[in-house]
């Protein structure tokens, strides 16, 4: 293990190549689901307190950029329970955040060692300016997928160790090429919370009782950050599909019981969010194939060559004309998008250009 309580990378990773930096989007343009879209809308969502002690070794202080397609605001996380700290992802660049922070450090008299960035979303990376102002000693402690020139390289199975808690990095993509979750080797979890007030700070913890919280047998098992692959509520929004369900399947494979999410509230059925996730996303798939096949062979004229679509045809197809033209630019088609290059690489549709434009089609099962 380096000095810095970071591992070195395994022998074997290879050379990461620069993709991006601390770039926005716009992730409207990447909503998971029509369904999830509408939800985030108008679903009442949990209040979380701007500060919270979930566990012994988890502070997590939220982004202050609550949002359409951010829930309450980015989850960050301080970790550990000694005088040097990790903290997973900085937010949005919000200066309330960074106050947030800087009196959390204050009155906990700790000090941040290493930045571990899930993702390059500038909802994750945009605190990084503000840190780095209040914390210059951090210009090399910042660690990312596919750094930028500025950043430290993550890679799959690297281990930051401050004391009371180890964290390995696990490459999960889909959500975005570079995500990487983190698995707390040392599991406590939030049942219930409790409110309770420092007098020592200018801000509100929120507490779990001792009484609330595992046992040591229960503490066997670990506990995951899963970034933006998996939400507190609704769905993530992917960039690739297909890679994104294989992350959320090794995901699965570790155990984690509980998530510690980048938006929403804690994950207490880790497991089975996951196996919802899963379900959903097929259920879509076998739902577009079906579209695909029915429309194939109804289409007078079309003969023993099945007659193919464009998204925008198939999302009239399947949902109507009558969907608000933002939700189906900016939800609905890049979803149905998504869907068809999964079901391509599966070998279950392919396209043929016409004018310049993919037209869709069923390849009929053998």
């Amino acid at each position: 293990m380096a000095d810095d309580g970071a591992s070195d990378p395994p022998a074997s990773a290879p050379k990461l190549q620069y993709k991006g930096g601390y770039r926005q989007i716009n992730k409207a343009l990447n909503i998971g689901a029509f369904e999830d879209y509408l939800e985030a809308q108008i679903s009442r969502l949990p209040e979380l307190a701007d500060v919270e002690q979930i566990s012994p070794r988890v502070l997590r202080v939220l982004g202050q950029n609550a949002g359409q397609f951010t829930l309450q605001g980015t989850n960050t996380y301080i970790v550990g329970t000694g005088a040097r700290r990790l903290l997973i992802d900085t937010g949005q660049g919000i200066p309330e955040w960074a106050n947030l922070i800087a009196d959390i450090l204050s009155a906990t008299h700790a000090a941040l060692s290493h930045v571990l960035l899930t993702h390059w979303h500038g909802d994750h990376t945009g605190g990084v300016p503000d840190l780095l102002r209040l914390y210059p000693h951090l210009v090399d402690s910042i660690y990312k997928h596919t750094p930028g020139p500025a950043l430290q390289p993550i890679v799959d199975g690297q281990v930051f160790r401050v004391e009371g808690a180890t964290v390995r990095a696990v490459h999960t993509p889909g959500h975005s090429h570079d995500h990487m979750c983190f698995i707390l080797e040392e599991e406590n979890a939030m049942v219930g919370p409790h409110c309770s007030f420092s007098s020592s700070s200018s801000f509100f913890i929120l507490t779990t009782p001792a009484t609330l919280l595992p046992s040591l047998a229960d503490i066997m098992n670990l506990l995951q950050f899963t970034g933006d692959n998996v939400l507190g509520h609704g769905s993530a929004a992917v960039e690739e599909l297909g890679p994104w369900m294989q992350s959320l399947r090794l995901m699965q494979s570790h155990g984690c019981p509980i998530g510690y999410p980048a938006h929403g509230a804690p994950i207490c059925n880790l497991p089975g969010k996951i196996t919802t996730e899963l379900a959903s996303k097929t259920r879509r798939e076998f739902q577009v194939l079906a579209a695909l096949d029915q429309l194939t062979w109804s289409v007078p004229g079309s003969g023993s060559r099945p007659c193919s679509l464009t998204v925008k045809q198939l999302v009239t197809a399947m949902h109507g004309d009558n969907l608000d033209p933002r939700v189906r630019e900016m939800a609905v088609e890049p979803l149905m998008e998504e869907i068809l290059r999964k079901l391509a690489a599966d070998g279950r549709v392919a396209f043929r250009l016409r004018r310049g434009e993919k037209q869709w089609y069923g390849i009929p099962a053998h």
